[in-house]
């Protein structure tokens, strides 16, 4: 069995969960780290706080899952 040590990508793809308040509602999601720190920066770069963008993905995303509805953001905002 490979340690993460032998693969520096484990800790990239491992998932993080955190609790964040969305509309008045606690709800916990979970994402790879890659993922939070670029909806933090993408956050930071329209002058919102996470929780703000993150409500804002919450609004628009239909019946899709809470976390690929970020994951799909991200990578939209990417290839922009």
């Amino acid at each position: 069995m490979e340690s993460e040590r032998a693969r520096p990508d484990a800790r990239r793809s491992a998932l993080v969960k955190r609790s964040l308040t969305i509309s008045g509602h606690r709800t916990s999601v979970s994402l790879e780290d890659a993922f939070w720190r670029q909806v933090q920066k993408l956050a930071a770069g329209r002058g919102q706080s996470m929780s703000a963008l993150i409500a804002q993905i919450d609004a628009e995303r239909g019946e899709a899952n809470l976390s690929s509805a970020i994951r799909v953001f991200v990578l939209e905002s990417a290839l922009q």
